[in-house]
């Protein structure tokens, strides 16, 4: 087997991992010695923002180079049209693979339906840790070993524990370890001189919290960091929150939340995260053991953070900085020395910058830029970040954060001075160009974004004047529009 002339790529990408729960982005309790490694040899972002925290916005924003308005995926219910790439939206997947790329995907991807590829030529599927009803690859595995997937409500302890008890399953067939386990068999059968793209989508550490018990007594509650206490904007969300919570799919109960319960869901969520770091190694032992690791661009990110007690919530979907902040690194196969970047990058950039290290043709948007930084690529440092999700919006431009809700809400955070939001400078008044600024900014990405949203709609692009067949009887507009080669319809040139 020669070696391909493009670099392999392979994304590990855990599901709800908040950045600063590994070591390599502070964290002194955790365990993650493999992640860091793998950081320790990366370009490593230190802030990276998801645009839309919620899975499958996230999923789809990050596949596609796209905000949420454009995409139309806003919330966990929603999915891509069918119809995307001949709308211009294809995925990157589906990019890579029209240009020679073989493209994998392990794990949970999100797609609906569930088993649809979004552009990988093949699947091994581990879904969403909740959908225990799905007859996935995973499904099949654990009834083949005498196991079943189930509702961690069985599991002792989860109610009074706030969903944070241990799973029956063994450490060997937990779902983050099967995932691992099939990256490394793809390593290890992979024989084609084609280069490959792989997605290893970690269900974990996304809740519930539901370690072995063998992993979740290596992590002590006591050692945990205190959680960030409520406040005025989060108290604005917080009946919400609480109705969400008690719906069949995690039927928990969270008027009433201690801090001791807080401490025990960081401590199972910091065993989940050990768990999905044991799988790392793995497939990083794999990629060295095959004399794949200096030819392959690997990439360690998720799709957004987790509250875990902090403000008196768990999961996401705010924009505050334990739902948003990801981490974010890139082991490049030429590696020197490590790195960091400190201007604020998008989880959707992932889409511009795997095209650009595969050689794929694309226009770089707004949304999605080279990520600056990597060494041998021209990549873009952000003067600010749009977001959009199903609760409202939010633009990031260093060193402040101005978030705009649906409900009304309004919110300016200084990042460098308050990191875990606590303060609101909304009424500051040395505070109100900002504030007039960064509004500037989300109205008008709001409004092309909606544009672009409805391009496929273009009737000609060239004018109507009534020219040739358009002046006649019975003429037939193209629908969808032509996408101009897939090049992001803000971008075309109108002749």
């Amino acid at each position: 087997m020669s070696r391909p002339e493009k670099p392999n790529i392979l994304l590990l990408f855990p599901d709800q991992l908040r950045a600063d729960y590994l070591g390599c982005y502070g964290a002194d309790f955790a365990r993650t010695p493999n992640i860091d490694r793998l950081c320790s040899e990366s370009v490593k972002y230190s802030h990276c923002f998801s645009p839309s925290p919620l899975c499958v916005p996230a999923r789809a924003s990050m596949l596609t180079g796209r905000n949420a308005i454009r995409t139309g995926v806003f919330h966990n219910d929603h999915w891509l049209r069918p119809d995307h790439a001949r709308c211009g939206m294809p995925t990157w997947p589906e990019r890579l693979a029209r240009n020679g790329y073989w493209t994998e995907a392990i794990g949970k991807m999100h797609f609906y339906p569930w088993d649809i590829s979004e552009g990988f030529l093949h699947r091994s599927i581990a879904e969403d840790k909740r959908h225990y009803l799905v007859r996935d690859d995973y499904w099949h595995y654990l009834r083949a070993h005498g196991l079943e997937k189930y509702h961690a409500k069985e599991n002792p302890g989860y109610f009074e524990h706030k969903g944070a008890a241990p799973s029956r399953i063994p450490f060997e067939h937990q779902v983050d370890i099967w995932c691992a386990d099939r990256a490394v068999e793809f390593l290890e059968s992979y024989d084609s001189d084609q280069p490959f793209a792989c997605m290893v989508g970690f269900p974990g550490p996304h809740c519930p919290y539901d370690p072995p018990q063998d992993i979740a007594e290596q992590f002590d509650p006591e050692d945990m960091p205190d959680s960030i206490p409520e406040n005025e904007i989060t108290d604005q969300f917080r009946d919400a929150f609480l109705a969400g919570m008690r719906l069949d799919w995690n039927g928990v109960d969270y008027r009433e939340f201690s801090e001791p319960q807080r401490k025990r869901i960081k401590a199972y969520y910091s065993a989940l995260i050990h768990q999905i770091d044991i799988g790392v190694g793995r497939i990083l032992d794999a990629l060295e053991r095959t004399g794949r690791i200096e030819n392959t661009v690997v990439i360690f990110a998720a799709d957004h953070g987790e509250y875990a007690g902090d403000y008196g919530f768990v999961g996401k979907s705010h924009f505050m900085r334990p739902s948003i902040h990801v981490p974010l690194f890139i082991r490049m196969p030429d590696f020197a020395e490590p790195r960091t970047v400190d201007s604020v990058v998008s989880l959707t950039d992932l889409c511009s910058t795997i095209l650009r290290i595969s050689e794929t043709p694309f226009s770089e948007s707004d949304d999605s830029k080279v990520l600056p930084g990597l060494p041998g690529y021209d990549g873009t440092e952000r003067d600010y970040l749009f977001a959009a999700s199903s609760l409202g919006y939010m633009v990031v431009r260093e060193p402040w954060k101005y978030t705009r809700y649906y409900s009304g809400t309004k919110a300016l955070h200084n990042l460098e001075d308050d990191p875990d939001d606590r303060t609101n400078r909304l009424d500051d008044p040395a505070c109100r160009g900002v504030i007039e600024e960064l509004s500037e900014i989300m109205n008008r990405e709001i409004d092309a974004s909606i544009m672009d949203a409805n391009d496929e709609k273009i009737v000609e692009r060239g004018g109507l004047c009534g020219e040739g067949a358009f002046g006649e009887r019975g003429w037939q507009r193209t629908y969808p529009a032509d996408p101009k080669d897939f090049v992001p319809h803000h971008l075309v040139e109108i002749e």
